[in-house]
């Protein structure tokens, strides 16, 4: 019986460990500088939402920011790799290719990913923007609630429901008039072969504009 508590305790501290593992990415402020990308165009948050094909429920929700520059809030995420710069939850540089590749790496045989993009103000997407940036890294299992806590404090989107059920908040969401679209895919269920794709062309691009820039 004292082995069976043991055992069951040792399993209760290894989960409660996992639960509150978070991303220790640290990016520079010139790291950032370096990466930071803008297309000018209309502020914009975009959520998504990672739904299993199995069962339909939501495993993981994220934001992507458009503003005076474009990030992703990534909260607990795994999209990380040398050529990623990221601060947190918060990756930098989000440029076409990178966001393709980002909602590339999430949809595979296992699952599908919801796209639900909303036009805003200038206002509100750098409120967005400072708000991801202080926020911090969070826990795994606290995406949805993360990205619902950040939601609700834009003008306009108080309503949203403070939740930690991915699904719920992409319903919530949907009642704000978003365009929606679904990513299907069907590669093998191991996202770091994207990443590992993506990553290898980033660090060669990152290398080759070192080199440009020395000469």
């Amino acid at each position: 019986m004292t082995r069976f508590l043991r055992l069951c305790t040792g399993l209760l501290i290894a989960m409660s460990l996992a639960a509150c593992a978070v991303n220790k990415d640290n990016a520079s402020d010139e790291e950032i500088r370096a990466v930071a990308y803008s297309d000018g165009g209309q502020p914009r948050l975009t959520l998504y939402t990672m739904v299993s094909n199995d069962t339909g429920s939501g495993a993981h929700t994220s934001l992507l920011i458009n503003g005076s520059q474009r990030v992703a809030w990534d909260p607990a995420g795994s999209f990380r790799a040398e050529g990623i710069v990221a601060r947190g939850d918060v990756v930098y540089g989000m440029s076409p290719k990178m966001v393709d590749y980002y909602t590339r790496y999430h949809a595979r045989e296992t699952y599908h990913v919801i796209i639900q993009e909303l036009d805003v103000s200038p206002e509100i997407a750098e409120q967005a923007l400072r708000t991801v940036a202080s926020y911090g890294a969070v826990p795994q299992s606290q995406c949805a609630l993360s990205t619902s806590a950040i939601m609700r404090s834009l003008p306009g989107f108080e309503a949203l429901p403070s939740t930690y059920y991915p699904n719920k908040l992409e319903e919530a969401f949907a009642q704000y008039g978003p365009t929606r679209k679904e990513l299907w895919e069907y590669d093998a269920d191991d996202k770091s072969k994207v990443l590992q794709e993506y990553n290898s062309e980033l660090v060669a691009q990152q290398r080759a504009a070192r080199e440009s820039a020395s000469e």
